[in-house]
């Protein structure tokens, strides 16, 4: 049976996609272990083109990461977000047949875990370290000061606008 089209959870096997990068100053075979995001695709090709990132752009040039400078305060986990779960046919993103559609959400991932919640109010929380294949939520065994810090992490992203203020957010 083909697998199911599309890619629209919050888990590793539809939001974990390596980032290949090749140009001057990119040393050959490197991997960098930071997470980049979507969002900082606008900074970094900015930057390669010599103009100034706009103040209200929320991520971050990639190009210090690529030759190798270190990076003070890199973010430590990265915003998903889905609006979903779609019912009108003519929408474009409507899933085609055999398509998932999963209902809304937000999420952040860091290196070694994932949380999501949904707009049901379900939450879901997946060490990766124990559970590579995020198949077993231990939210419900958080201590509720964890609790506490993932929903304020992922509520100062979803509110944040600017690369300084997102930074701060996902640590």
């Amino acid at each position: 049976m083909a697998p199911m089209p599309g890619k629209m959870t919050a888990f590793d096997t539809d939001i974990h996609v390596p980032l290949v990068v090749t140009g001057p100053g990119v040393g050959p075979g490197r991997v960098i272990e930071e997470i980049a995001d979507n969002i900082d695709l606008n900074p970094t090709f900015t930057e390669i083109g010599g103009a100034a990132t706009a103040a209200n752009v929320d991520g971050r040039s990639l190009l210090p990461l690529l030759h190798g400078h270190p990076v003070s305060e890199w973010r430590k986990a990265a915003l998903i977000e889905h609006h979903g779960n779609l019912k009108d046919a003519s929408d474009p993103d409507f899933p085609g047949k055999r398509g998932g559609n999963p209902p809304t959400y937000e999420a952040i991932r860091g290196s070694t875990w994932v949380y999501v919640e949904y707009a049901a109010g379900d939450k879901e929380y997946h060490d990766r370290t124990t559970d590579p294949d995020e198949l077993r939520n231990t939210y419900a065994s958080l201590p509720g000061d964890r609790k506490a810090s993932l929903h304020a992490m992922i509520t100062a992203l979803q509110s944040c606008h600017d690369s300084q203020s997102c930074t701060a957010a996902s640590r």
